[in-house]
């Protein structure tokens, strides 16, 4: 098994193999604990206007996403693990749409397999992979909105490669270095009400969820849960 690190938007395009997508604040933390209380599945979407037309034909579906880390005008919920952790999406369809994870997904055209990465189903997602063996694989940091690195989803790919080596990386101290960043800072200043100190929180959760997220393309393209 061949393993590629790659980052950002331009790395999401040149994915191939099985591509694991990496945006740990916030969207594939968030789409997790969307999972996890049972919606059936989350539907990634490009652009917010393709987003509420969706939701003007079918009425019923719940739609989620930021905006440059901020929650949009006429979103049901933003981009906040810990806001949807108490919410029951039995049955539920999801449209999400972020500046990063999202648009990582959709890059990955070259890809044969992709999932969702993130550090609350980092053991799923290696024992999907190496269950599945594929000949590469390709571990996409996605940064923020695609374009710049940031320490969270580099640290998470650096985890998810030591794991699929049968390493065991230090993940405590791989929270302190993110907490002392300001991408992990942000979520404990008060003054940045879009970031809650519980996504910080819910991100950090290792191996929460016992599932992996993985794309179906559809139609229509869908993230789904696969054990």
């Amino acid at each position: 098994m061949e393993i590629r690190r790659l980052s950002l938007l331009e790395g999401a395009r040149r994915a191939t193999g099985t591509a694991v997508i990496i945006d740990v604040f916030r969207a594939f933390t968030t789409a997790a604990f969307v999972m996890a209380n049972n919606a059936e599945m989350i539907i990634p979407v490009g652009t917010v206007d393709e987003v509420l037309e969706l939701r003007c034909r079918y009425p019923r579906l719940i739609v989620m996403g930021e905006v440059h880390g901020h929650k949009v005008s006429g979103f049901d919920y933003g981009n906040s693990p810990d806001e949807v952790s108490r919410v029951d999406f039995t049955g539920r369809t999801i449209v999400q749409r972020t500046s990063s994870g999202v648009q990582g997904i959709l890059a990955a055209s070259g890809a044969e397999e992709v999932l969702l990465g993130s550090f609350v189903t980092a053991e799923a997602t290696v024992k999907h992979i190496k269950r599945m063996n594929p000949s590469v694989v390709s571990l996409v940091a996605m940064g923020w909105e695609g374009e710049y690195e940031v320490i969270e989803d580099e640290l998470c790919a650096e985890y998810l490669e030591a794991r699929l080596r049968g390493g065991h990386p230090d993940f405590a101290d791989m929270a302190r270095l993110i907490r002392a960043d300001p991408q992990g800072a942000k979520f404990f200043d008060p003054t940045q009400t879009s970031f809650r100190e519980g996504d910080f929180h819910a991100a950090m959760s290792l191996d929460r969820f016992d599932f992996a997220l993985k794309v179906d393309k559809g139609p229509p393209m869908r993230v789904e849960k696969t054990l």
